[in-house]
This record gives structure tokens, sequence and C-alpha cells, in this order.
């Protein structure tokens, strides 16, 4: 093939910043003639078709082609990885199936360009290679890594292991279709893609529908990889060993031609008969690997080729563009000469590309539709006496998550700890643990809505993935272990914040378990996880809300519920305590952020803004001393601090469902205005920045220090300096 530079007439719109065109593309005549996507199909007729196997290799060059490009029109950005994998995505394409996640970020610009060639990126004014290379990595643009925002994508990709969940819970909620999803070599590494899998298949062995497809290039980001000195054999081993039953391993070595050294090789210089071949072996795995997925068995495909096939440079040295990797430096020069394709060809490769699945993937994959819901009518909310018997918030809620998840089939509970060690044993006696091992002692039953995987990350994954798929979710957990799940559910919020569409909030209720694990030691006392929570706030979308009572966590449910787009994070405790509000007074919480459960008259007022539940307990006793002593006494309950932050404090209008509700200046000095302001929280106290930016009077806050081993509640907060003599002798001294 003979590059040439300028820009043919005969080239496509579409075409306008191309570099470099080839002159001719091998037996383009003879298998070029007409597209192998026939018009109105979505799909080639056959894997093994001549014109088939030539038009997926087309494919696959251009897109080698384009991910080049558009890095290297901006010196940065990752090439390697994707260039590897060519050939599968594109057999995957060609096959008419485009609803495609990836766990590796770094995959990026080969998905951009995907969705350039299938016609996606004009949803976003994204017509010519020239737009392409211009918005990427840049504001209102191509993200360095997938997000929410981009037509035609699934699901967002960041820190590695997170695909799998998108592609299970799509296929979940979309039995009809496949959901493949590229792992890479370094997210191998990862061991909880695989037990996740594991878990998730145990679970729901009918749900085969999602597909696996290893990257297997040698290398990750900086080195080779960890799995780089595995023989093909063992590797088939340990997905076998893992529970596929069907493994598709391709490797690139075995039509090799021109004596490549090493085990990992690069099919794009081998002659072009054996690139035909390799692409051939591709294409008829890939459809042998989607048929049997599709059918009821769990399957991998692996492609085993070297990292930066086709690109720059070859191994860890693909991965990244350096600024000296512009467009006219000679290894990127040399490479898009080599990658070149004709006008022609060009044309062919989008024409394909637009009729598979369908359409271009903004029209066509499942994310790209608002999902329907049923409609779960009234809530059967039930509000004790206030001042009467004690209550378990977390049993209250229960009842309510039961009826939910009764009323929609597709809600799903997930815990890694135990619902009944939260006190929500009521949610496992009405929807079951999914276990193979039907036992109604343990509230068993292989059909059932409550997932129970010994992995934070498995029960955040897979829970906020549904959400982002359009479906109703909670996500349980202890406070103290929360932070495993956390690095996905962030993901899923922040493409939440960027989504084209209104979805499910992903909900979470979160036992308050430090005060109440006192002899479990410090293992089991971890609140500072609401320092990241409260990190999260200023953008936009993330919502903690901190109930006093059982009354007032169902209300916040019940809200929840009726919420889009939003990260919700319920925090409750799961011991019985005093009933402080009623449901009009939750209610209005839930838009001032906070509400007065006690105001009495005194010489001078001290304001307690309060955080929690049980830490309640200590400062409505420094209230009597207090009074005791002639002073008037105002306890706040912040009920949902992000509605108390000022509206400059939050990235709301930056989100696709902006919420701009937050308490004006009147109703802030309404609530804390008083002599003395101290804030209490048996957490973190960054949750409490809120009212310490806007308050003006004398103030301190008591907050977690570090847990310890103690016999009760009490002990542990007098271990951080949180008792009622503490906060009366404060208090006493900012006045």
């Amino acid at each position: 093939m003979t590059a040439v530079t300028p820009n043919p007439k005969s080239a496509p719109a579409f075409c306008e910043g191309i570099q470099y065109f080839a002159e001719s593309y091998p037996e383009f005549d003879r298998y070029g003639i007409m597209p192998a996507i026939l018009d109105g199909k979505t799909a080639i007729t056959a894997p093994n078709d001549p014109c088939a196997v030539y038009q997926t290799l087309l494919y696959a060059d251009a897109l080698r082609y384009l991910t080049l490009q558009v890095t290297a029109s901006k010196a940065s950005g990752h090439p390697g990885g994707f260039a590897s994998q060519a050939e599968a995505y594109a057999a995957l394409v060609m096959l008419g199936h485009k609803n495609f996640v990836t766990e590796v970020g770094h995959h990026a610009p080969g998905f951009y360009s995907a969705m350039f060639l299938d016609r996606s990126l004009e949803d976003m004014g994204i017509e010519t290679v020239q737009q392409l290379r211009d918005r990427y990595r840049e504001r209102h643009g191509l993200l360095g890594h997938l997000s929410g925002q981009i037509p035609g994508l699934l699901a967002p990709a960041g820190p590695l292991g997170q695909g799998q969940h998108f592609a299970m819970a799509g296929a979940l909620l979309h039995p009809d279709k496949l959901f493949p999803f590229t792992v890479g070599d370094g997210g191998l590494g990862e061991p909880y893609i695989v037990s996740s899998m594991a878990h998730f298949h145990t679970a729901f062995p009918h749900a085969t529908n999602f597909l696996p497809v290893l990257v297997w290039n040698g290398f990750s980001q900086e080195h080779h990889s960890m799995v780089s000195t595995l023989s093909s054999d063992r590797m088939m081993d340990y997905w076998g060993g893992n529970g596929f039953e069907q493994v598709v391993l391709v490797d690139a070595k075995e039509f090799d031609d021109q004596n490549q050294s090493g085990d990992f090789v690069d099919s794009t210089i081998f002659s072009f008969k054996q690139r035909l071949a390799f692409t051939q072996a591709v294409l008829e795995g890939m459809a042998k690997a989607a048929e049997s997925a599709l059918n009821g068995t769990l399957t991998v495909f692996i492609i085993k080729q070297l990292k930066g096939a086709g690109v720059h440079a070859r191994g860890a040295k693909s991965h990244n563009l350096y600024a000296h990797h512009t467009l006219e430096n000679p290894d990127i020069v040399s490479a898009l000469k080599t990658r070149a394709l004709t006008a022609e060809a060009w044309d062919l490769v989008r024409t394909n590309c637009a009729r598979a699945g369908g359409g271009s993937a903004s029209k066509t994959v499942v994310t790209e539709f608002v999902r329907s819901l049923p409609d779960l009518g009234t809530l059967p909310l039930e509000e004790f006496a206030v001042g009467g018997d004690p209550k378990v918030s977390t049993t209250a809620m229960g009842k309510l998550v039961g009826y939910v998840g009764q009323t929609d089939p597709s809600y799903l509970v997930t815990n890694a700890d135990g619902n009944e060690a939260s006190g929500i044993a009521n949610i496992n006696q009405a929807l079951k643990i999914i276990h193979p091992t039907a036992d109604p002692l343990y509230n068993q039953n292989p059909i059932g809505q409550v997932y129970e995987p010994l992995s934070e990350d498995a029960c955040a994954g897979l829970a906020a993935g549904l959400a982002l798929m359009g479906a109703r979710t909670l996500w349980c957990s202890y406070e103290s272990f929360a932070i495993n799940g956390l690095p996905i559910w962030q993901t899923v919020i922040q493409a939440m914040a960027e989504l084209r569409r209104p979805t499910p909030s992903t909900i979470t209720l979160f036992t308050a378990g430090a005060l109440e694990q006192g002899r479990n030691g410090w293992t089991h006392q971890r609140p500072e996880i609401e320092a990241y929570f409260a990190a999260m706030m200023r953008n936009g979308n993330v919502f903690p809300v901190f109930p006093p009572d059982a009354n007032s966590v169902q209300v916040c449910y019940d809200w929840s519920l009726t919420t889009q787009n939003k990260g919700i994070v319920i925090t409750a405790s799961k011991s019985p305590l005093p009933i402080r509000t009623t449901f009009e007074q939750t209610r209005q919480a839930l838009k001032d952020g906070a509400i007065a459960l006690h105001d009495s008259q005194g010489s001078k007022t001290i304001v307690f803004a309060v955080i929690g539940d049980m830490i309640l307990n200590p400062v409505f006793e420094a209230a009597k001393q207090l009074e005791a002593q002639g002073l008037g006494v105002r306890i706040v309950a912040i009920v949902s601090p992000r509605r108390l932050y000022r509206p400059s404090d939050v990235a709301w209008e930056l989100c696709s469902e902006p919420d701009d509700s937050f308490l004006d200046d009147a109703g802030f000095d309404r609530l804390f205005g008083g002599d003395v302001l101290i804030g209490v929280i048996g957490g973190a106290s960054a949750m409490l920045e809120p009212v310490l930016l806007r308050s003006t009077a004398p103030r301190d806050t008591f907050a977690w220090k570090r847990g310890e081993t103690t016999a009760s509640a009490g002990e542990l907060m007098a271990l951080n300096g949180i008792t009622p003599d503490a906060l009366t002798k404060r208090a006493i001294e900012l006045i």
C-alpha cells in the first residue's frame, strides 16, 4: 500500500481531517465491491464469508488508524491496548453486537473511533475526523476515559475491574441481548473480576449473555503483565477452573509467517493472506462465543496478540503517548501511513458500521432508552408515635424494601455482610436470598431478590450497574466495610451526573455500625467513610441523608425512590432508638436540610447541629444540664446536609438532572442562628462543613476520632470526647 497525503476528491465528507490515504488496498476489487452487511440487515451473513472476513480486517485497520491519529492530535491518550484487540471489537460489531462495555478506560480512544464510524458521535456534533480530533480530550468533548455523556457507550470506565458489573447488569435486564466487555491484562490482575462473575453465575445461572473478551497482549501499563508467563493451556484452565464452560482462544502466534519472537506477536505485519486467516479465526471464534453465551453457556473469548499491534510502538511502550508523539513524530507518521485506507475503503467501513446492530449505537443500545418501571403505588409507611417505644430504624425501612421488591420484579438488594446482622432480616424474609440451596431457615431460594456475595465491590457493582441500566436497587452495608465498594459506586454516580437520560438513583443503606460495634473494636468502626461522601456532595448529585429515627428513615427511603440520577446514602442505626420526628418533619427536612427537634428559651441560645441518630442521646442530656443553668438550647437534626450548602458551593448546574434546592439565608438563620453553635456527629466532621461555612457564631465540633474496643456505645463516644459533660463544658466556654 502506498500512502498519499492529499485528500482524494472521492473521499466522503466525514473523512475531512484524515491525513493519509492509501492509493490502493490489497484485493479491494475482489472483496470490497459491496458491503458485507447488506442493506436492511444488521449483521454479516456468515463468519466464514470471504467478503465479511476481508471487511472485518478493513474495519480493524480503520479503528487502529483513527485511534492513533486522534490520540496523536493531542499527543495524549492510550492507543496500544485497544489496537491489540481491534479484530475482536470489529468482529463483534460485524456480527451485529453493539451493547459493548469495557473495564479498560485506556481503550477510550478506540471506542470513540468506533462511535464515530457508526455515526453515533453525530449526536454530539462530531461529523468529521477533524472534529473528532479537535474535541478529543476537551471539555464538552471526548473525555480521556469513557464517561456517561458519550452517545452510544453503555457505561463509564475508570478504575480497573468494573466493566463486568455493567455487562452482568445488562444481561440480567435484557436476556435477549449480548453484552460483551473487554478485560485487559492489567485488569485480570484484580481477582474480584473473575470471582464476581463466578458468584453471579451461581446466583443467576440462566444469565450467561455477558461475554468477557480478554485482551491478552502480554503487557500492562508500564511493564509485562503478571499473566504474560502463562501458557495458552494454563490460561484456558484458569477460566475453566472458574466455571467457564466454553473458552474460545485465538492466538495470533499460530498465524505468524514473519518469525516473530516471543509468545505475543503482531498480526499487522503478517502477509496479507495470514492477516485474513487470523481475522477469519477471530470472526469465527467470536461467532461461536457469542452464540454460546446467548444460549446458556458461560463463555469467555480470548484474543492473544501483542500490545500495540499496528500502531506506533509495541509492548508497554505503546500504552500511552508522550508530549513528543505529535502528528509530526516519525513513529506516528510511519504507523499512520502503514495503516492508511483508501477513500473507498473508508466509505465501505462506515456503511457496515452504520448498518450493524440495526443502526448507530446511539440509536440502538439499551442505555439510550429510558427503561419503564412498575408503578410502586403508595408505600406502606407506618408512623410511630413521637415519644413512644423505641424502634429500630433499619427494620422499619426493611419492611418498605420488601414491599418494593414484591411490587417490582427486577428490584435487587445486595449485601455482603448479612442483612440479619443489620436489623433487616425482614428483607430476606420478604425477598429471599438468592442461593442454589433452598433452605427456609435461612430464607434461601434459587429465585430471590437478595444478592449476597462476600465482596462489597460485587455488591456495589451490581446494584449501581443495574441502576445505571435503569433498574431500582439497594446496596446494604455496614459503613465500616462499604469503603471497599465505593470506587465503582462513585464511578456510576459521576456517570449519572452526565447521563443523557433519567435513570433511578442508586440508593444505599449503611448501618452506622461504629457506635454499635464497640466490642468488635476498631476493625468494625470506620465512620471515616462519611468524609468520602462529604467530599462527593459538592459533585451536585450526591445526597447523604441521616434520618434521626424509624419514622424519618421511612420518609427518606420513600423520597429516594422518586429521585433520578442521584447517589443517595441512607445511614441509620440497627439499635432501638427513641422516636423524635413525625413524617411531616422529615419531609420538611428533606427540603430544608434539617429540622429543629428541641427549642427552649434562656439567657443565651446554644445550638447543637447534630448528624445521626444514636449521637442525639448525649446531646439531649447536655441540653438538660445547660437548661438547668438558665440557657436556651436548640437541637437541630441535620437530615440532608447537601441542602445546607450555598448554591455556589455545589456543581449542581453541571448535572444532567440538576437539583438547585438549597436552604436560603433566612431559613438557615432560623435553624442555626444563636449565640453558640456546636456541631456533633458520630462520624467524620467534614459532613458538618455546610453548617460551619455559613454560621457566624462562636462554634466548635465534636466528631469521631478513632475506634477502640469498648463495652457500650456510650463508652465509645466518651473515648472520642462526645459526652454530655464535655458538650456542656464547651458550650459554656464559647459563651
